[in-house]
């Protein structure tokens, strides 16, 4: 029996197909472990974070605290133990989230873009939300470069169109991937002087490669089968949103908290309740050690270039 034909689709635009289904769903949680997920004291250093820089700024009484791909509303709902500030926005698509969300941080507003904030000084937090926007992905082949697209559930490539950036000359069989959404969520984000603390992972300087992976039932899976069921990333290009924004870092997860004062925090809590004293090492463990998400996870500020360095960046 024949297959039937399908027309190719960007991989780019599958992507974000795939990833709009799944959170749709309410998966967030099931399938993968986020830092916040794991111990309250990264959302309160993110939340004292969050309050240094309003001072800095001249503690402006209109600030508004938004968190870009919220999840269930963990690290905001710890960052506001800290800083419990009224003026709370979250970037989220997704009805199930956002009523996840919603019982966690009651008082919050949600949009659908960055777009739609209101005007007025603003401090943006994203966990692990650039590495989930779509990447184009480009081969190069002995005629010139390629690109991935989707037909019938495998990759085919067909030529590259315009990029918005030159790509260079590697040999055949390097394959690049450009993240035209996370540069242009950060170059808007820079556009109202706001400040943008991002956490993600991929390496500090721009790498070809295939970063792409999918996240199904709690085990690696292939990003194409089965589109909306497993979350799909790809490994930030931390060098190219540096050329289009003015940033501070990226620093590695383990230096930016334990700079934020995540083994002090710790050691509090393990004082406070001593049955959750093993289970607080365990999880600095997780978030520092380098062969867990100490290395491999970055941390990016997107701020104006007259600030001086920001908490865990200096």
């Amino acid at each position: 029996m024949r297959v039937p034909s399908v027309q190719p689709e960007r991989f780019d635009h599958f992507m974000a197909r795939a990833n709009a289904a799944y959170y749709a769903r309410g998966r967030f949680g099931r399938d993968f472990t986020t830092a916040p997920e794991i111990t309250q004291v990264f959302g309160e250093l993110l939340g004292a974070w969050a309050k240094v820089v309003w001072q800095m700024l001249g503690a402006p009484q209109d600030i508004i605290l938004a968190e870009a791909g919220p999840g269930r509303g963990v690290l905001m709902a710890d960052a506001l133990r800290v800083w419990p500030t009224p003026n709370v926005h979250f970037i989220e698509t997704s009805p199930t989230l956002r009523a996840e969300q919603a019982s966690r941080v009651p008082h919050a507003n949600w949009h659908a873009s960055l777009a739609s904030l209101p005007p007025g000084p603003l401090i943006l937090i994203a966990n692990e939300f650039l590495d989930a926007l779509p990447v184009r992905q480009f081969i190069r082949r002995d005629a010139g470069w390629m690109e991935r697209h989707v037909a019938n559930g495998s990759f085919i490539e067909l030529p590259a169109t315009h990029t918005g950036a030159a790509l260079p000359d590697d040999p055949p069989g390097t394959v690049r991937e450009v993240n035209e959404a996370a540069i242009e969520f950060c170059t808007t984000l820079a556009a109202r002087d706001a400040i943008g603390l991002f956490i993600d992972y991929g390496p500090a300087d721009s790498a070809p490669g295939d970063s792409i992976q999918a996240i199904r039932d709690g085990a690696y899976a292939s990003p194409l089968a089965t589109p909306g069921t497993a979350d799909i990333t790809a490994h930030v290009d931390f060098s190219a949103i540096k050329r289009a924004v003015h940033t501070q870092g990226p620093v590695k997860q383990n230096f930016f908290l334990t700079s934020l004062g995540l083994y002090q925090r710790s050691d509090v809590l393990a004082r406070r309740h001593p049955g959750k004293a093993l289970d607080l090492r365990l999880s600095v463990q997780r978030l520092t050690a380098p062969e867990a998400m100490g290395s491999l996870f970055k941390a990016l500020a997107v701020c104006p270039a007259h600030l001086p360095p920001l908490p865990g960046f200096a």
